[in-house]
């Protein structure tokens, strides 16, 4: 038996929840085109009768422009810190001394798998000259190309995973997924949908709390809040006549309904809080 933590981690965008989610066979972690969509460390779990990964996504590599990216960035470290593998995952269109210049940087030093993601994009000998070029990186077990969207070659990186692994029983049940509580997962969906559905500075200047999650007999009640910075913004997110909230809480409710696998009556609020991704305060209350 083995067991063991692997944390993910790579540039915005990388493709690293989607990753996640192709290696699990299910959706836990929120995606979205647009960067910086992953804000914790989120925790699940692949059982097997011969092994048990525990894996870690978190938040994208950057420079901290205010408190909640570094509190995003203290996710990243200490993932490092306690990890039995690392799954260094980046664009396949990158370049190879842009990664290099990063994993020095993160001075990683567990076994590193690197994930040459979003293989179809790119022709089979440009895969093959990357992966000839990042084996001989400092601290690189393993380089394996996927497409995590088309769910390609992930057998094939779970076994290569499998093989760092030290021997030991599993640390959580073989029933469980994660360790986050479910309502957790109902703000995520919510965020997800707010970057589905608004563009510019809104994505990046909200966050979602649920504040009520009560199951009741036929369903499940939710009530969230969606706090932004400025009046102006909340407006936005009403839009005219409430229709933008309308159409936010209709998607959320059905992908609310699909992950939860119930009947889910979802109540939206919007509240301003000046700069809360700069108050230590609020970023607490918000769970970062």
């Amino acid at each position: 038996m083995k067991s063991g933590f692997v944390n993910i981690i790579g540039k915005p965008n990388a493709g690293k929840s989607t990753l996640l989610n192709a290696l699990l066979g299910e959706k836990l972690s929120i995606v979205s085109s647009k960067v910086q969509t992953t804000r914790h460390r989120i925790r699940a779990f692949l059982n097997s009768e011969n092994y048990q990964i525990i894996f870690s996504d978190t938040p994208g590599v950057i420079e901290p422009k205010y408190k909640l990216h570094e509190k995003m960035m203290r996710a990243v470290t200490a993932s490092l810190e306690d990890a039995d593998v690392c799954l260094f995952v980046m664009d396949a269109r990158d370049q190879v001394q842009e990664i290099e210049g990063l994993i020095s940087v993160l001075k990683i030093k567990v076994p590193m798998i690197v994930v040459l993601n979003k293989m179809d994009l790119m022709g089979e000998n440009i895969i093959a000259e990357k992966k000839q070029a990042i084996t001989s990186l400092s601290g690189v077990k393993k380089v394996v190309a996927v497409s995590a969207n088309k769910k390609m070659h992930i057998d094939q990186l779970v076994d290569s995973i499998v093989d760092l692994l030290p021997e030991g029983e599993p640390y959580y049940d073989k029933d469980e997924l994660t360790d986050l509580p479910t309502k957790f997962f109902a703000a995520e969906i919510i965020r997800e949908k707010i970057f589905d559905l608004y563009e510019e500075e809104i994505p990046y200047q909200s966050t979602v709390m649920v504040s009520k999650f009560e199951e009741k007999t036929t369903l499940i009640k939710i009530t969230a809040e969606i706090v932004v910075h400025r009046e102006s913004q909340k407006a936005i997110i009403l839009g005219s006549g409430g229709v933008k909230i309308k159409e936010l809480g209709m998607r959320s409710r059905l992908e609310l309904e699909k992950f939860l696998d119930s009947k889910v009556f979802l109540e939206l609020f919007v509240k301003v809080r000046n700069n809360w991704r700069n108050n230590e305060i609020y970023l607490n209350e918000y769970g970062y």
